[in-house]
């Protein structure tokens, strides 16, 4: 019974930290849904943080969700971690010029697959390729980096609450839009 009731705190906590508006801008959200590196993580009872690559992501119409796919056989401690606590944290990195942005949320679950999502991620592997072959880096390195094993494709959705600008320099750290 306890267990419940703290369950249930626990998503009344994550629901209030919903913001009323979008964290991210169509600027932003174009941003992160094109050629950058994407790392998630995460991070268990012991605040032992988890990292996993995504292989793409989508992001609602609204704005309001973010949709990240990963390989599942690279992030069974990551989903575990998400499994119980909700929280999560993804980087988003454009490798030749190092914009970063930093999103944050705590409402992270699985969630299902749509029938283009597979055409997306095959797409996010081709703009990393032609992004990384700015900074001299072979599409067959590309193509390993980002190889999905055997097991395929599992999707986390959140809602971001919190954005950070992340590119090297003074601003880093800034909320995003804090920024002139």
């Amino acid at each position: 019974m306890i267990r419940r009731r703290d369950a249930m705190a626990d998503q009344r906590t994550r629901m209030s930290t919903t913001p009323a508006l979008p964290v991210l801008d169509a600027d932003n959200a174009r941003f992160i849904g094109g050629g950058v590196s994407i790392i998630v993580s995460s991070r268990n009872a012991a605040n032992a943080p988890e990292l996993v690559r995504a292989h793409g992501c989508r992001v609602s119409r609204d704005r309001r969700r973010v949709c990240l796919f990963l390989q599942a056989g690279q992030a069974g401690l990551l989903l575990a971690d998400i499994r119980k606590n909700g929280r999560i944290a993804v980087v988003f990195t454009r490798p030749t010029t190092h914009r970063s942005l930093q999103l944050k949320g705590d409402d992270a679950a699985l969630a299902r697959l749509r029938p283009h999502d597979a055409a997306r991620v095959a797409g996010y592997r081709d703009a990393m390729v032609a992004e990384l072959e700015g900074n001299g880096i072979s599409e067959a390195l590309t193509r390993a980096l980002l190889a999905g094993g055997g097991d395929g494709l599992v999707a986390i959705e959140f809602t971001p609450v919190a954005a950070f600008v992340q590119t090297p320099g003074p601003d880093a750290g800034k909320p995003l839009g804090s920024t002139p």
